[in-house]
């Protein structure tokens, strides 16, 4: 990955989370939070609730640390968050939609 690349994936990255670190760690400790998502076979974990602990150390990293497995994630966030965005939430609650909440614990709260 190179140095324009990784630039281009900062940029969508900081774009696509719109929660702070301490924001999304609160967040990720509500029982909302951990009442959504996927979780795979043999885990206790949604996937999108380790994503968010991730999101929170990612975030919490000067830009000059972070590793390619980082930037990674960070595409991967990306991804996530425009796909499941675009899918759109349920208008009659969408405060308090399960869909809401998947993308929250992504570091997106589509309200803001």
């Amino acid at each position: 990955m190179d140095d324009a690349q990784k630039q281009d994936i900062y940029r969508d990255f900081e774009d696509a989370v719109n929660m702070t670190p301490k924001e999304l760690e609160n967040w990720l400790e509500t029982e909302e939070s951990q009442a959504v998502g996927w979780t795979r076979e043999g885990e206790s974990e949604a996937v999108g609730h380790k994503s968010g602990r991730r999101i929170v150390a990612i975030k919490r990293t000067r830009k000059a640390d972070l590793t390619d497995d980082d930037y990674a994630h960070m595409r991967k966030v990306v991804g996530y968050v425009h796909r499941h965005g675009a899918q759109g939430g349920t208008r009659d609650d969408e405060e308090h939609s399960r869909w809401r909440y998947s993308l929250m614990n992504w570091g997106h709260d589509p309200s803001r």
